[in-house]
């Protein structure tokens, strides 16, 4: 029932994009987050339903849908010399087969982010295209919560809808991106076109947020709580009262405590122990052998070539016994280890061209974001109070992925990919909407023919 059942929504959604395409690019983004092709048992799976979505959604942007406000930018651009250069390293890849399988799925995501800023010509479809991200991660993170809620969760247990450990379904990147997300979530509560930030708007999107804040402590991911500590330090610089937010910060903390799983304070308590965490000396162990590799391979050595790592490093070990604590330091081989870092993932796999492409992506996000709540903030009158906060959400969204991103190899995750989409999207649109009014205030107006500045088609 629950193959056919997501059978017949797909192809709902591709019969009614035949007269609106931009649904089959929601569409896309809902297969994408989800992986419905994961839930079901048989038929489903058997579908290539990504593909399917994928070619749709080019080809009805391509055949069906207008073009008008669509515009490549430099930022699209670096995206795409990136996509190049991972595709030229994957051509020499240390482990070609290996390599292969991540290429098949990384080439997608990047391509499908570069692609979807030409179809976020309006406000609708930017909030459409956010709002479909959001609801589709909203299916695994409260369900996710409501399990921890009633006792679920713990380390590398499987608490989420699928039992698979990959993509956003693993514990750290969901904990992470499901911090990242709460700024937009919150965004929608108060600026929210599609759906009005009414009472039952605002409920929906405060569970939501507290749903999110439960995956870091459902999945006991380190990662997570780093992000949400991000994200507080974010918000206390916005607020206006500080010293209460601080205060009552502190209070939830301490009162949270006692309601927290003993398994989830031990393990967050190894965060400033590295050195007697095997998984934290391992992490370190990576990322030297890292830099010592792209010495030697500058130009990268294709994807996952941390399959070719060994290395032994010492830990520290402390034993307790009769009130006496004795420290020793165990040899430890350990080999082919993952990077635990989108920074060295990128630098061992693409070396340092693509380390620095990769950079520059991020640094003109954040300063793409900051111009646009330059331009924007302190505007009044109807149809200008969100697009500073939008860029805002944005930027805090990418600045705790990218904190959360030193810990976890998620440099080509598809949720942050898609928020960089956005970005652009938002950026594009908004110099679309400026253009003409800085046209007609650069020139004079003739009596006879005073021109209208009109809003932007907001049709999907």
């Amino acid at each position: 029932m629950i193959d056919l059942f997501l059978i017949a929504f797909i192809g709902y959604v591709l019969v009614l994009g035949i007269k609106r395409p931009f649904l089959w690019v929601l569409l896309y983004i809902y297969i994408d987050i989800l992986a419905p092709q994961r839930i079901g048992y048989s038929l489903i799976t058997s579908l290539s339903v990504s593909l399917i979505a994928f070619a749709a959604a080019f080809g009805g942007w391509l055949a069906l849908d207008s073009k008008k406000g669509a515009r490549f930018t430099g930022r699209q651009g670096l995206m795409l010399l990136f996509l190049l250069y991972c595709w030229w390293t994957t051509g020499f890849a240390d482990f070609p087969e290996n390599a292969a399988t991540k290429w098949d799925w990384v080439w997608k995501a990047m391509l499908f982010a570069i692609f979807l800023p030409l179809t976020l010509t309006t406000r609708l479809r930017i909030e459409g295209a956010l709002l479909t991200m959001l609801l589709s991660m909203a299916v695994i993170i409260v369900g996710g919560g409501i399990k921890v809620v009633f006792g679920g969760g713990g380390y590398e247990t499987r608490m989420l809808i699928v039992n698979d450990n990959s993509g956003i379904y693993e514990t750290s990147v969901l904990a992470c991106m499901a911090i990242a997300i709460i700024p937009a979530i919150h965004w929608f509560t108060r600026h929210g076109t599609i759906f009005p930030p009414d009472w039952r708007v605002k409920l929906f999107g405060y569970a939501f947020i507290f749903a999110c804040i439960l995956i870091p402590v459902g999945t006991e991911a380190r990662t997570g709580l780093v992000c949400f500590a991000v994200l507080l330090l974010l918000t206390f610089r916005h607020v206006k009262n500080k010293v209460l937010f601080a205060g009552l910060g502190a209070i939830a903390m301490i009162a949270a405590i006692p309601f927290l799983p003993a398994s989830f304070t031990e393990r967050m308590g190894t965060i400033t122990e590295f050195e007697q965490d095997q998984s934290a000396s391992t992490r370190v162990a990576v990322w030297s052998w890292t830099l010592d590799y792209a010495a030697e391979n500058p130009w990268g050595g294709g994807f996952d070539a941390y399959r070719g790592n060994s290395f032994e490093y010492r830990m520290r070990v402390e034993e307790t016994a009769g009130g006496t604590t004795s420290v020793t330091y165990q040899d430890v081989v350990d080999e082919a280890r993952a990077y635990h870092s989108a920074i060295f993932e990128v630098l061992g796999e693409q070396g340092y061209p693509g380390l620095i492409l990769w950079s520059l992506i991020q640094i003109t996000g954040l300063v793409s974001m900051a111009r646009i709540r330059k331009r924007w903030k302190g505007r009044v009158g109807p149809d200008k109070q969100w697009q500073a906060p939008l860029a805002s959400a944005l930027a805090q969204a990418q600045i705790i992925y990218l904190v959360g991103a030193l810990f976890t190899g998620i440099a080509y995750t598809p949720p942050m990919l898609l928020l960089l989409a956005f970005q652009i999207g938002l950026s594009s649109y908004l110099k679309q909407c400026e253009e003409p009014v800085e046209a007609a205030t650069a020139r004079p107006v003739s009596r006879r023919a005073r021109p209208t500045i009109g809003k932007p088609s907001e049709a999907i």
